[in-house]
């Protein structure tokens, strides 16, 4: 509590409301949803399939999750001839991309704190010049690039799962429902919002960290970005009290500086060529000077 009272008073948390570490707070909050919108879905699609009477089925529920391994998940069909129950197996394989999805999600996780981190507690290392605003940088940069490409492979793959995960593509692969009498049919497709929702999270992350780049850029200093403007110079005011940038002509302030009369110039003493002043001269000539 000492330190974060610390923090407070010296100032340290206002990078918080500057782009540089607000956006860090962002690419946290978006890294958790976009990869927990993804890893932890689980759905199901029901199918029907009744063949000629005698023979009926009961419902069949198939459940499939991530990583998306479809091409294991199986289930058992009647195969309408009298025979054993079919074993039907989905078809796709797509957890490179939902892992390689979620990969980069958890990795953008576990840096925007600690890049935070470091802007609070040791702003020091960030300075202008420094090594750290560059591994910053590129490091978001290899985010944001991996963003890209993650977020592009998985909407694609999404893609794919829900062809395959439909009722109707997967009773097009059940042999009995190609016999006379059986009826086949779906009872419910699985709920693919979760997933449709992690790849707008996936481009939002894109959008986040690839903006980003330009605050963490100016950190670095190159290009004179980072460094401040040194003060302007002291500079007297037009027409105040400051001194002039050079000595008066004449009057009270010649350079050699303190009070010396004038000579010539209308002051309190004759030039000493004229051979009068005070304590020089009569009475007549001093009149004569007032």
């Amino acid at each position: 509590m000492e330190v974060l009272n610390q923090l407070v008073a010296g100032g340290q948390f206002r990078v918080v409301k500057e782009p540089l570490g607000f956006l860090k707070l962002l690419e946290w909050l978006f890294s958790i949803f976009a990869f927990a919108t993804c890893g932890g879905f689980s759905g199901s699609l029901r199918l029907s399939i009744e063949c000629a009477p005698p023979n009926r089925s009961q419902p069949i529920n198939v459940a499939f999750g991530y990583p998306f391994r479809l091409h294991q998940v199986y289930f058992e069909a009647p195969s309408c001839g009298g025979g054993p129950p079919e074993r039907v197996f989905l078809v796709g394989d797509h957890s490179s991309a939902a892992q390689f999805f979620v990969t980069v999600g958890v990795a953008s996780f576990l840096y925007a704190p600690a890049a935070l981190g470091g802007y609070l507690f040791a702003p020091q290392a960030y300075r202008a010049g420094g090594r750290a605003p560059r591994i910053d940088l590129g490091v978001t940069a290899a985010l944001a690039f991996l963003w890209l490409v993650s977020s592009c492979a998985w909407a694609a793959a999404l893609a794919e799962v829900k062809a395959a995960t439909t009722p109707s593509g997967v009773l097009a692969q059940v042999g009995g429902c190609q016999r006379p009498g059986a009826r086949c049919q779906g009872l419910g497709a699985p709920r693919t919002s979760g997933l449709n929702t992690s790849v707008v999270f996936g481009f939002l992350n894109l959008v986040l960290w690839t903006g980003n780049l330009w605050f963490v850029f100016k950190e670095t200093g190159w290009g004179g970005l980072g460094a401040r403007a040194p003060p302007p110079p002291d500079k007297a005011p037009e027409g105040g009290f400051g001194p002039s940038p050079t000595p008066p002509q004449g009057g009270y302030g010649p350079p050699g500086g303190g009070y010396q009369p004038d000579y010539g110039q209308g002051g309190f003493g004759a030039n000493p060529q004229d051979g009068a002043g005070f304590g020089q001269g009569t009475p007549t000539a001093f009149a004569n000077q007032m």
